[in-house]
């Protein structure tokens, strides 16, 4: 009887051991299967607050040119900004491009007049060709009169760029990057 006793006690402390180990292989799975799927969340999280940001730049910046005055004053005459600076913070009544039509290329170049570079606060850090350190984001637009009606109606383009795809964005046969926003309006004149 007793070797019957101690046979059952050894085997079932063998099968107890190989329990642990199956299960400590199962919990360790499944750890690193949920710290995998936190990584995938905690990075397409950042990527939807990136997208997000850009379309409230690109907003912005469609709110800003649809303010600057374009349409008829009282008598009937049409008035059009192409004075106003909205390259710089805070906007400036002279020395900017305001509704001119734009050159062809500047949504894929940084132009004079039709660029703005932001922090990843939201601040314009500058205008020119080549942007700051602390510029998260280039921002470019574009004024084109509508073939159509070229003297009364304007088309409006806004891309926002995530400064980490800068030259990806370049080439025309390119689509939208990760991160990058792209707004189109229309503009008509209307009696003031």
């Amino acid at each position: 009887m007793r070797s019957e006793k101690s046979s059952r006690a050894s085997g079932e402390a063998g099968t107890t051991l190989v329990e642990v180990l199956i299960a400590t292989v199962i919990m360790a799975t499944g750890i690193l299967t949920m710290s995998q799927m936190f990584l995938t969340s905690t990075m397409t999280n950042r990527g939807a607050r990136n997208d997000t940001f850009a379309t409230v730049l690109a907003e912005q910046k469609i709110e800003q040119l649809r303010a600057l005055a374009w349409g008829f004053d009282v008598q009937g005459l049409p008035v059009s900004d192409f004075t106003s600076d909205i390259s710089v913070e805070p906007m400036t009544t002279d020395g900017g491009t305001g509704l001119q039509p734009s050159p062809a290329s500047t949504l894929q170049t940084n132009t004079n007049g039709y660029v703005d570079h932001v922090s990843a606060t939201g601040q314009i850090v500058g205008n020119g060709a080549v942007a700051p350190g602390i510029a998260a984001y280039t921002r470019r637009w574009s004024v084109e009169p509508l073939p159509t009606n070229p003297n009364n109606t304007l088309i409006i383009q806004v891309v926002v760029i995530p400064n980490r795809m800068q030259g990806q964005g370049a080439a025309a046969t390119v689509g939208r990057l990760p991160g990058e926003a792209r707004m189109i309006t229309v503009k008509t004149r209307k009696a003031q």
